[in-house]
This record gives C-alpha cells, sequence and structure tokens, in this order.
C-alpha cells in the first residue's frame, strides 16, 4: 500500500467557481452544500458561484474553502474507501480541513468553526489595518533578523508563513510592514509585496480571536482520528482532542511552517494528494522536496485521474 499523505490548502487558494464542477455533477456535493449553507445562513452557490464580495471576506473565505475541500476528500473517499492517509496535513486554515478529514469533527461542525475563526480574526484585527506581506528571495534568518530588529523599535512586525526556501510571508501593521519594504529589498529581496489581506494571520494581533475559537474547539471536537495530523505550529505529528484545541488555538500567533513540515514527512510517505481548488501545495511541494509527488482533486477529472493512479 502506498503510504499517502492528504493535504490541504488554505486562504488564497479561494477563487470564483472552485467547486461548481463538483456540485453540477454530484448529489453528495449538492447535498453539503446545502447543509453547509443552512448551518451558517448563506448560500454556498451565490458565494462560490457569482462575482461578490463575501468571498474575499475571511469570515466566509474560510467556511468556502474548507468545504469545496472536503467535497473533493469525500467524493475521493467514496470512490477509495480502502485507500487510507498514512497523515493528514494543511496550510493555516488547511489544517482545519486536515482535522476534518481525519475524523475528529464533523464537517458541517467545522464549516460553522472556520466561520466563526473568521470572524474572530477580523474582529481582533478591527480598527487596526492589519496586513501581510511576502518577502521573496531573501533567506529565513534575514527575514527573522529584520523583523526582530524592527519589534525592538516598536514595529508590530512578525514571520507568518514559512512557505518555501526564498519565500516568506510576514504579519503586523500595514504601515509598519510598508516601511520594511525597502529594508527588507536592501538585504536582498528581489520582491517585498504587500497582499490584498484585511487580517494578520499568524501574530500577536490575533490573541484575543484564541479563548473563544479554543471554546468553540472544545465542543466540536472529539478524539476520533484515522491518522495523524501534522502541527503547523510544531511540524510533529498529534492524534487527540487535546493536543488538537492546543495547536490550533497556538497557531493563530504563531508562525506556519510549512516547508518545515514538508521536509519532516517527504522520508515517511511516498506521495501527497491536494484536494480542492488549485495547485498551491504542489506547487510549493515540488521547490521543497522534488522527489515528493503531489497529485491534485480539483473537480471530477481530476479526481478520475488520481482515482485511476491511486486506487486502482
Amino acid at each position: 500500500m502506498k503510504r499517502i499523505a492528504m493535504i490541504f490548502a488554505g486562504q488564497g487558494s479561494q477563487a470564483v467557481g472552485m467547486g461548481k464542477d463538483f456540485y453540477e455533477n454530484s448529489k453528495l456535493a449538492r447535498e453539503m452544500f446545502e447543509k453547509a449553507g443552512d448551518r451558517i445562513g448563506v448560500d454556498f452557490k451565490e458565494i462560490l458561484f457569482e462575482e461578490n464580495e463575501r468571498l474575499g471576506q475571511t469570515a466566509y473565505t474560510q467556511p468556502a474553502i474548507l468545504l469545496v475541500q472536503m467535497i473533493a476528500y469525500k467524493l475521493f473517499q467514496k470512490q477509495c474507501p480502502d485507500t487510507k492517509a498514512e497523515l493528514f496535513l494543511g496550510h493555516s486554515l488547511g489544517e482545519f480541513s486536515a482535522l476534518c478529514a481525519s475524523g475528529a469533527i464533523d464537517y458541517v461542525d467545522a464549516v460553522e468553526l472556520v466561520h466563526k475563526r473568521g470572524a474572530f480574526m477580523q474582529e481582533a484585527c478591527a480598527g487596526k489595518d492589519a496586513g501581510m506581506m511576502v518577502i521573496v528571495g531573501l533567506d529565513d534568518a534575514s527575514v527573522e533578523k529584520i523583523c526582530a530588529e524592527a519589534q525592538v523599535a516598536g514595529k508590530k512586525v512578525w514571520p507568518a508563513n514559512y512557505n518555501q526556501d526564498g519565500q516568506l510571508v510576514v504579519a503586523g501593521l500595514r504601515e509598519d510592514l510598508m516601511s520594511l519594504e525597502q529594508t527588507f529589498k536592501d538585504a536582498g529581496a528581489k520582491r517585498a509585496l504587500l497582499l490584498n489581506m484585511s487580517v494578520a494571520s499568524h501574530c500577536d494581533i490575533l490573541a484575543a480571536a484564541q479563548e473563544p475559537l479554543a471554546e468553540l474547539m472544545e465542543k466540536m471536537i472529539h478524539n476520533d482520528f484515522e491518522a495523524p495530523i501534522v502541527s503547523n505550529v510544531t511540524t510533529n505529528l498529534y492524534n487527540t482532542k487535546e493536543d488538537a484545541v492546543a495547536l490550533l488555538k497556538e497557531q493563530l500567533v504563531k508562525p506556519v511552517k510549512y516547508k518545515q513540515s514538508i521536509q519532516a514527512i517527504a522520508p515517511k510517505v511516498d506521495m501527497a494528494i491536494e484536494f480542492g481548488n488549485g495547485v498551491v501545495l504542489k506547487g510549493l511541494n515540488r521547490r521543497i522536496a522534488k522527489d515528493l509527488k503531489t497529485l491534485n482533486v480539483l473537480d471530477m477529472a481530476s479526481l478520475d485521474k488520481v482515482i485511476e493512479e491511486v486506487c486502482s
């Protein structure tokens, strides 16, 4: 049996039209759309299939991404019931999809959980003009040093996402991030680009969101893991409710160590399958661990290809 990592991307992977092929061709997908929408009082067809502002709002982006990822995963599971994950891994929000795929939380509960997580994040950043900036072409140590020196000077900036060598996203107050643009470039960065984000993920600005999120997780997560999950915070595996609650609470204010996680799991698995819209993680994996084959399930055609390769 192949050792497979089931993986899930985070915010930034969304796009208008995602999930439409699943919706039009799968009764299960349509049922999942309806149940998820009923839980949080929205029409996911409108959010996902029509041009609108809500898909870009964190409180709706997160459940929309998770829903499409879980549809992709459940359709795969239905076709390949004997193919089990060696482990699950998500990038930021994707860790909640990983938790759901592992069986530790029902997908409808997970949709509500990340909807409220997004709202908590927006509330924590309200009035603070928070943002995120991607730094390209600079090593991690240099970015970390610049952030540390800026903090000593009173600026609010932190490393947030370790995506790959030469690509690290930092988070903080937009004004402080912009003030460091030239500093990053002078240190050797090819680009220091503000992202279209209204929140500052994975940094101290989100501390106010931690307790409300932990309270919800205590109610919704249970001890029923089919396979362990890789923590964004530690890169270690966990498979208990206690660890899930503690680590996902901590994840709000700690950087996502995606690059380090892939480096840690690459020797332990034969391939990875990315579920949901786009090929974000496939691209990162190719640059982090070029020998780790990554497949994608993002529509019915790609689902058929993965089933043929993995399950036949």
